[in-house]
């Protein structure tokens, strides 16, 4: 009878899926934030070189 309850509950994947979709959403989270931090020091130079214009 514990065997086949061992068994049963390690052929369960309710928490494997659960575990899937936080690795797969921290995956996103990370390219979001290095995509950000990408575009923003870009943005910034872009607005750094517009008000060198217009201090001039």
């Amino acid at each position: 009878m514990l065997t086949v309850y061992l068994r049963q509950y390690l052929a369960r994947e309710e928490g494997q899926d659960l575990i899937e979709y936080a690795l797969l959403a921290l995956l996103i989270s990370l390219a979001a934030v290095a995509a950000i931090t990408a575009v923003g020091a870009g943005v910034n130079t872009v607005f750094g070189n517009v008000a060198a214009q217009l201090g001039t």
